[in-house]
């Protein structure tokens, strides 16, 4: 599957394409797992997930509250039942996303320089990591409402079997983060990690603690220490717990994520396992010299 090479941008009137990979080359932007995608971090690999009921609460919450709200103020067995349409169906989706397994993640080795794709029935692939593609891609919309923005990091695989068939060649996994920079930024906790090291990606968030109260009291004081106790308790406290619900999102996130699944197949626990420094693989000449170029294009403030 071609695609434009790493550092190209695409723009149109009402969508923008940044194609950050293959070649991994560096983004300008500093790691920022905003979705709390990692779910395990070491010395030799990073586990990557995309399960999000944490999320979905959050988005959902508001919605149960303005129809309350219009309820309250007026009320009508049409708010009642555009509610139940409107959110009562997301919201089963929800509940039975907390009774099916969470999806295995894809596993990052640095050392090997190598990526392990879980697939249906038990299969998985491993993919080279300077074939990885990954894009930003934005798009806007524009209404009555005004100009509406959304966006994706779409990290893609190639099944390295050539004998592959037709449906089973390409994987692709999207993650709703917005597009342009925070997708950079995304990116980057996986490509530093895998080119840098893992002291260059941020930690695990779904390990850091079980699904209790005490972590969000925990989350809060370090939010406090960055931006102070009033800014704190108004957007963590009153927008957070009231409006977004975040302590029922928490919860629920890390009851499914503490811990989080593993890899079962054999071959795979063995792949996992720490190499001496000398058998590490090592980067490609061409993306060396891709690393190089785009180090100082960024030195200079290019784009």
């Amino acid at each position: 599957m071609s695609t434009p090479p790493a550092g190209t941008t695409k723009k149109r009137m009402f969508s923008r394409n940044d194609y950050l990979a293959p070649l991994p080359v560096p983004t300008g932007r500093k790691p920022s797992d905003v979705l709390n995608i990692i779910w395990r971090k070491n010395e030799v690999f990073l586990d990557i997930g995309n399960y999000s009921i944490g999320s979905a609460v959050m988005v959902l919450w508001p919605m149960v509250l303005l129809f309350a709200f219009l309820n309250y103020l007026s009320p009508d067995p049409l708010i009642w039942g555009g509610g139940l349409i409107i959110v009562g169906i997301p919201i089963l989706f929800v509940v039975f996303g907390l009774f099916r397994e969470v999806p295995l993640p894809i596993r990052f080795n640095r050392q090997r320089r190598e990526v392990c794709v879980p697939r249906d029935n038990g299969e998985y692939w491993i993919v080279p990591w300077e074939t990885v593609t990954a894009a930003a891609t934005q798009h806007s919309s524009v209404s009555q409402a005004g100009k509406a923005t959304m966006g994706l990091l779409v990290i893609g695989f190639e099944n390295p079997d050539p004998h592959a068939s037709e449906d089973n060649k390409h994987f692709s996994l999207g993650f709703n983060c917005g597009g342009g920079t925070t997708a950079m930024a995304l990116w980057e906790c996986m490509r530093s990690y895998m080119e840098i090291g893992p002291e260059a990606a941020p930690d695990a968030a779904a390990l850091n603690s079980g699904a209790n109260l005490r972590y969000y009291i925990d989350y809060m004081k370090d939010k406090a220490k960055e931006r102070g106790w009033f800014l704190t308790l108004l957007w963590e406290g009153v927008f957070g717990v009231f409006i977004f619900n975040a302590p029922l999102a928490t919860y629920l996130q890390r009851k499914k994520l503490y811990p989080p699944p593993d890899l079962p197949y054999p071959d795979i626990i063995e792949w996992s396992k720490p190499l001496p420094p000398e058998q590490w693989a090592k980067r490609s000449p061409e993306l060396e010299a891709a690393i190089a170029k785009r180090e100082a294009e960024l030195a200079v403030g290019s784009f």
